[in-house]
């Protein structure tokens, strides 16, 4: 790799205006008036736990520091976007569909069921939504547009929101779990499959928020 090439990649976007690249998407929304919201979900592949999904509206132009995939940021940096984001929002709803659920309609049915809910709760602030972003997910039995973005929690302001309201809230659950749970270590792994998650379910067996159908491999 040149030197050249190596200065390239270490140039880091202004703030200003990466915000205003996620935010490309709602922008031309804004300008007409139109309030929108996104929508992510966290937790698709842990063995234990729920799915949650988050809905969250912004004020046209709000744009906060920092916002971004969930994924990218430190936990302190996730906890303080979230009270950011949940004061600032218009509206914001959270819903959880547990880990019996999971196993009864699968993961792609349950995560649509915890869009929806999360979209419902949103409503329920005594907003009205007709133009939701969506991270990927299609077809959700919600009265709204809906325009799916692969990679919407890097790519759209609005998405990227909802994945660090979503991302927080699973992961307290996940820690107050650990505290009835201690064995798995759910306060580090809040459910995914690390080693140390892995060997004691199989010294132990599944507790009770345990995702049967994810499980298969590690428990007879």
């Amino acid at each position: 790799m040149s030197n050249e090439t190596a200065s390239k990649k270490r140039i880091k976007i202004p703030e200003a205006e990466r915000l205003l690249l996620m935010s490309k998407n709602e922008r031309p929304f804004w300008e007409r008036g139109i309030a929108v919201a996104g929508m992510d979900e966290v937790g698709r592949g842990p063995l234990a736990g729920p799915v949650v999904a988050a809905c969250v509206m912004m004020p046209p132009n709000c744009l906060i520091e920092g916002v971004n995939d969930s994924k990218k940021l430190s936990k302190k940096k996730l906890e303080l976007l979230h009270g950011r984001i949940t004061e600032a929002a218009l509206a914001y709803g959270v819903a959880f569909v547990d880990e019996k659920t999971i196993d009864e309609i699968n993961i792609l049915q349950a995560t649509k069921r915890a869009f929806k809910l999360a979209f419902e709760a949103m409503l329920e602030k005594g907003v009205s939504c007709g133009t939701v972003f969506v991270d990927a997910v299609k077809g959700l039995d919600i009265d709204a547009e809906q325009y799916p973005l692969i990679h919407g929690d890097s790519l759209c302001y609005s998405i990227a929101a909802a994945s660090i309201v979503a991302k927080v809230e699973r992961d307290r659950f996940m820690i107050e779990m650990a505290q009835k749970y201690p064995e798995y270590g759910f306060e580090r792994n809040v459910g995914y499959g690390t080693k140390q998650h892995i060997d004691a379910l199989k010294q132990l067996g599944p507790c009770e928020i345990h995702r049967r159908s994810f499980i298969k491999n590690f428990v007879g």
